[in-house]
């Protein structure tokens, strides 16, 4: 199987720097350190709120041209900003303004015709769209309908399972990841996965072969507080590719 692709989520270095104020820990840093380390890409979340990257972070970012994928959610704001940002790629996410984190997949199904000329839109700019959606039969035909190019398949419930010691729960939604995996491969989608993944958890998503590039953020950060942020994403890096069968 081909090398997968690692994208790192550095949104909780602002997460640490917001909950004091000031200019530290500067999450452009932090990108620039995971490419450094093996990173293929830095992902953000610009939300509605900015709890944790603001805007001057997403231009600063830009700034240091580095392969940046902004998620976002479905709204006329942050529509515009990406336009006019013009990131690498951007990945149309849901949001609710109360939720700790994202809590699921993307309803494309239901949001279609709203989706529609948002994707369309983020296209003709020359942005690579992802739609971050459960890994559904129904959610990955409105994707192809969408004309996306890529999805991205939710791991937080596969994740939230072996927290709670739920082996049956595991093995059910990680059938589901691979079948969904196998299904939008199948209609000519590019398939990312991310959410909740771990170094414990993450080689049965790796090994996974349709799937070509893995979204991490929370985990990483958290480690790089024990270990430092290159030696997390390398021993990362390092369990997905046994995983994958590579050297």
């Amino acid at each position: 199987m081909t090398r997968l692709r690692l994208g790192v989520n550095i949104d909780h270095v602002a997460t640490i720097r917001n909950a004091r104020g000031g200019p530290h820990p500067d999450p452009v840093r932090a990108a620039k350190m995971a490419m450094a380390a093996g990173a293929d890409g830095i992902t953000a979340h610009l939300r509605e709120d900015r709890r944790h990257i603001n805007d001057e972070d997403l231009a600063s970012l830009l700034r240091e041209k580095l392969p940046l994928n902004l998620e976002m959610a479905a709204t006329e704001e942050m529509l515009a900003i990406a336009l006019h940002a013009r990131p690498h790629a951007c990945c149309i996410v849901p949001e609710r303004r109360e939720e700790r984190t994202t809590e699921g997949g993307l309803d494309a199904a239901g949001t279609h015709n709203r989706l529609k000329p948002m994707v369309a839109a983020l296209k003709k700019a020359g942005i690579l769209v992802t739609l971050f959606i459960e890994a559904d039969s129904r959610q990955i035909d409105a994707a192809r309908s969408l004309a996306v190019p890529v999805v991205e398949l939710h791991t937080g419930t596969y994740h939230d399972a072996g927290l709670a010691g739920d082996r049956a729960g595991v093995a059910r939604q990680l059938e589901a990841l691979r079948k969904g995996a196998r299904e939008a491969a199948s209609l000519g989608l590019e398939v990312h996965a991310g959410h909740g993944l771990t170094y414990a958890n993450v080689g049965a998503i790796a090994a996974i072969p349709e799937i070509v590039e893995l979204q991490i953020g929370h985990f990483l950060i958290g480690e790089a507080v024990f270990a430092g942020l290159d030696i997390a994403i390398k021993q990362m890096r390092a369990i997905m590719d046994e995983a994958r069968g590579v050297s």
